[in-house]
């Protein structure tokens, strides 16, 4: 399977960010959200495509559209079956590879059989993939995300982190007052405690939380409320 990989933030010229607009989609059977993030120059980038349903394809292709936007990255926190209901989908309309971490490779693989148990058949992404690692950083133009590490629900979950506007799209992470679950093959709390801890607990108070299901939050929010993980 061919491979890629993005620059580390250690090779990149930092100029200030322009400005992320984030748009959400709550898609498919389980609700699980989609983000499109899209810069002033209308490039953008799709983030846990969870189109399950031919008109949430339609909508989130009209979406793009109608904007005159031009997808340039596919990214997944993880790969369970709801967040990459739509991966094939959007490779199939603009060329999109997917990108995530290693060791997420086995959790996509499985995803079509995941969704199987559950009575969700989907057309899964078979094709080659590109990689991302802790500290790597998402170009789109002068607008940087920063990948961080935060298994514990998945076992390569990452989180894309925007120090300039302060927010992360954090996937199945962190919820309001409440986290992702472990109770399945591949999940640890105490791992993913440490994840939130250690990863999304140090970010600045007032950062923005956009997770893979539900409302967004806030860190400061998340470390006085949430009853499953203390600062």
């Amino acid at each position: 399977m061919g491979v890629c990989r993005v620059n580390s933030l250690s090779t990149i010229n930092y100029q200030p960010s322009t400005m992320f607009i984030i748009k959400s989609f709550a898609f498919g059977p389980v609700t699980e959200n989609t983000y499109v993030l899209h810069n002033e120059a209308g490039h953008c980038i799709i983030i846990d495509p969870g189109c399950y349903f031919g008109e949430e394809r339609r909508e989130l292709a009209g979406y793009i559209s109608e904007n005159g936007l031009q997808p340039k990255y596919l990214l997944n926190t993880h790969c369970h079956f709801d967040h990459v209901f739509g991966n094939r989908f959007v490779h199939d309309t603009w060329g999109l590879k997917p990108w995530l971490h290693p060791d997420e490779q086995p959790v996509l693989q499985h995803a079509g059989r995941d969704g199987l148990v559950w009575g969700l058949s989907f057309d899964n992404y078979e094709g080659s993939l590109c990689f991302l690692r802790e500290n790597d950083t998402i170009e789109l133009g002068t607008d940087l995300l920063k990948v961080l590490f935060t298994p514990g629900h998945s076992p390569g979950h990452i989180v894309f982190y925007c120090a300039a506007q302060h927010f992360v799209v954090g996937g199945d992470v962190l919820f309001r007052q409440s986290v992702g679950r472990t109770d399945l093959p591949g999940q640890d709390f105490a791992t993913l405690q440490n994840s939130i801890r250690t990863r999304l607990y140090v970010l600045p108070d007032e950062t923005t939380v956009y997770p893979g299901h539900g409302e967004p939050t806030t860190v400061g929010f998340e470390k006085a409320h949430n009853p499953f993980v203390k600062p």
